[in-house]
């Protein structure tokens, strides 16, 4: 059981780490809007890009509140079956 839970621990950090590189793609729109706006000197594109990095992290944050509320009753549970 343990081993199981630290593969998938071990996946989901990995996918994490990996769909943070791909949190910086933007669509082609936005994209040229934010290369436009960095030519002419804007920092647009950095609130753009920040914007989408918050957006991508909520979920996440939600999921990990979720999962450690469920292991801590886990673990409640089985200290007080054993």
């Amino acid at each position: 059981m343990k081993r199981t839970l630290y593969k998938s621990a071990f996946l989901f950090t990995l996918l994490v780490l990996v769909a943070v590189v791909a949190a910086y793609a933007q669509c082609p729109m936005c994209k040229g809007i934010a290369e436009s706006s960095l030519k002419e000197g804007s920092n647009a594109a950095a609130g753009l890009n920040a914007g989408i990095l918050m957006l991508f992290a909520a979920p996440y944050t939600l999921i990990a509140i979720i999962g450690f509320r469920w292991y801590k009753l886990k673990k409640r549970e089985a200290a007080s079956q054993g």
